[in-house]
Order: C-alpha cells, then structure tokens, then sequence
C-alpha cells in the first residue's frame, strides 16, 4: 500500500529561510522526485512554527524508501544537503505505510 515520505527540516535562523525555500523548492525535491521515481510530493513551511519546513513524498510501499536509501544517489543527495547547510538546518525523516484513505 502508498507509503509517504516525511521530511522535517529546520530552519532556525530566519534569514536563512529564503534561500532553504529556494533551494529546496528549485533543486533538491525536483531532483530527487525525478530521480527516486515519487508518485507526487507536497512542500510547505509550518503555519506553527515557521522555522519548520514539511516535504512529503508519496512512495508506492515502504519498500520503495528501503530501496531509495540504499542508492548511492541518495547518499550523494544527503551529501549535498549536508555540505549546503551544515549545521544551520537539521532534518529527520520520516515513513508511514497508509492503512486507510478517504475517499476510497
């Protein structure tokens, strides 16, 4: 069943912010979406908290994230996250396996 991928930036510093949006929004998830084959993804910014930047990839299965994170193009997009933002951006990700959706 559809898996969707969660990712949970932070970006602390705000004027920071314009350039991770930017970044985010012109590289990095038009990149891996065409590279990791992504049903469709949805990005957007924390009404919350504003430091707080959501991507949410839609996956066939979990399976489909396991074989994504194996690749050695995963582990090159992780690189380039790391060397472009150090520390001034953490992120955790995130995988849930859909049980239910509405409407069917």
């Amino acid at each position: 069943m559809t898996a969707l991928l969660y990712v949970r930036s932070i970006v602390p510093d705000p004027a920071d912010r314009p350039a991770f949006d930017a970044w985010y929004g012109g590289n990095h998830s038009p990149e891996g979406f065409k590279m990791f084959n992504f049903r469709r993804y949805w990005r957007g910014w924390s009404h919350l908290d504003p430091s707080v930047h959501y991507a949410c990839y839609e996956l066939e299965d979990a399976a489909h994230y396991d074989a994504i994170v194996a690749t050695p193009e995963f582990a090159a997009m992780v690189a380039d996250f790391t060397s472009t933002w150090g520390g001034r951006v953490t992120r955790e990700r995130d995988v849930v396996a859909l049980t239910d959706k509405h409407p069917k």
